[in-house]
């Protein structure tokens, strides 16, 4: 009870509002019909440095005597923590020096030095940059300021939690805090065991930087060997000691998400708000949603804590990839059917009047033909097993790939390759209107007349699909050919002149 009335007391003292904001604790209305629990979500986001980490910074400095501010502040940071020291900094009139690690996003480097502060880039990891950030301030004399394990920077991430409690009258069933190096969890922990003890308070962490989660399994500060870094705002190799003590008392259990939920929970977030959360960020929604579906809980009160939004705008385009494995929308399966007349038209109606997010396939010998296609499921794991017995019934090996990382990361984007013994192939690129089932129509079309020896399409979630198709068809067929795809009414364009396709795909060129 000491350590609860002590960080009470800083948290209500603390002085963060001389730079932070009070920011919303917004409902999650399409989230919360879902799951059938009113769902909240404390918007960080919204902070001026897009992060909570403002608060935790500044209340430090605020702590700080004159002589010692006078000499400057340094941190290591993959980001968000440099950000808020860096503006707090600022705000007092003083030096920072902000050590990073090579890693960390641009659009956070960027953003510490249009706030006046000194970056040093250093090492792959935000260990190897505390390292060299700790050696710097015992030879410059300057005052290093943790990002998590300090009682000051813990008291001004709590203010999260007083925030909350002022702006919900309901009793709060459990609240979801993402977890790094555990500043936040023990502030957030700290006063709501004090204030509201019947909550849960419930850290959430990627699979792979289970930092808490090992250290409360362990009864000790684990050290990983290695962490991701998809969720860069949270790899962190071993917690802070003071956040672990407070966790060890106070916080009710970790829960670990993978990165397709995390890209999930970046969507959910998306959709409620019409924001867009970092990795680190959406962590707690991912959790959320975790705890709901394994203890099946209904008409809960329940709140999230959406810690921030520096992403990339490069990374988007993975998270979009990865979101809806993770949400159990889309199955990925890889299909063998044998490389003969009407196969191929087979197993599109095996498949149905599916939306299909992708459909990868290259002829490679007169045997067998591999095919990678993703489908858009509506009933989740259930429709994906149905889908795939009913393509095992009608005599086709299939392989379930939805959770496959390196076929998802890697594979996906290389199926394909220079087919030899393929002769007469021509190459069309085509456009025609997205809606269900059109991809089927347009494969029945053009698989009726002439066998095809290459295919791919990704559904861009644009009103028209793009495919690439490659055909068998002799040099004197091509004026039917070509009459033909006129009459389908889809616009097209001939390939086969394509360097691309001539360096990637087509016949290797004879060597003069």
């Amino acid at each position: 009870m000491a350590m609860l009335k002590k960080y009470v007391e800083k948290i209500e003292n603390s002085s963060v509002y001389d730079v932070a904001i009070k920011t919303p604790l917004d409902a999650m209305p399409a989230l919360s019909k879902r799951f059938h629990n009113e769902i909240l979500l404390k918007r960080e986001d919204l902070q001026p440095v897009f992060s909570f980490k403002l608060r935790g910074a500044y209340n430090k400095l605020a702590s700080l005597p004159q002589d010692r501010l006078q000499k400057g502040v340094i941190t290591a940071s993959a980001g968000n923590h440099a950000q808020g020291l860096a503006l707090a900094a600022q705000k007092k009139g003083i030096e920072a020096l902000i050590v990073m690690p090579t890693t960390t996003p641009v659009i956070k480097v960027n953003s510490v030095r249009e706030k006046g502060a000194q970056i040093i880039l250093h090492g792959d990891t935000y260990d190897e940059a505390y390292e060299h950030a700790h050696q710097l301030a015992t030879e410059r004399h300057m005052t290093f300021v943790h990002p998590f394990d300090d009682e000051d920077v813990i008291a001004g991430q709590g203010t999260v939690a007083m925030e909350i409690l002022q702006q919900t009258s309901k009793p709060i069933d459990a609240i979801f805090v993402p977890v790094g190096g555990g500043g936040l969890i023990a502030g957030v922990a700290a006063y709501f065991k004090a204030k509201s003890p019947t909550t849960k308070v419930i850290g959430v962490e990627p699979e792979d930087a289970p930092s808490m989660h090992h250290a409360l399994a362990q009864n000790d500060r684990v050290v990983l060997d290695q962490v991701g870094i998809f969720a860069d705002g949270v790899a962190v190799r071993q917690v802070g000691a003071e956040p672990f003590r407070v966790a060890q008392h106070y916080v009710d259990e970790i829960i670990l998400v993978t990165t397709d939920e995390i890209c999930a929970g970046i969507k959910d977030i998306f959709d409620d708000t019409r924001s867009i959360a970092e990795p680190a960020g959406a962590l707690a929604v991912a959790g959320l949603k975790k705890y709901v579906a394994r203890e099946k809980a209904h008409d809960q009160h329940l709140v999230a804590i959406d810690s921030g939004a520096n992403i990339n705008f490069d990374r988007l385009r993975h998270v979009a990839e990865r979101a809806e494995v993770g949400e159990q929308r889309e199955a990925l399966i890889a299909v063998t059917i044998p490389e003969q007349p009407g196969s191929f038209l087979k197993f599109c109606d095996l498949i149905g009047k599916r939306s299909i997010t992708e459909f990868n396939y290259r002829y490679a010998d007169d045997r067998n033909a591999h095919i990678f296609v993703g489908v858009e499921l509506s009933r989740g794991e259930k429709e994906k097993n149905a889908l795939i017995d009913r393509l095992t019934s009608g005599g086709y090996d299939v392989a379930d790939i939805t959770d496959n990382e390196m076929a998802k990361m890697h594979i996906r984007h290389m199926v394909g390759g220079h087919a030899e013994s393929i002769n007469d192939e021509v190459l069309f690129r085509f456009q025609f209107p997205e809606r269900p089932g059109a991809l089927l129509k347009f494969l029945t079309l053009i698989g009726q007349r002439w066998n095809i020896s290459l295919f791919h399409y990704r559904n861009h979630g644009a009103a028209y699909g793009r495919v690439l198709v490659g055909l068998q068809a002799q040099t004197t067929e091509h004026p039917k050919l070509m009459e033909y795809f006129d009459s389908l009414g889809y616009d097209y364009w001939k390939e086969d002149d394509n360097p691309a396709y001539r360096l990637f795909l087509g016949k290797e060129p004879t060597p003069s």
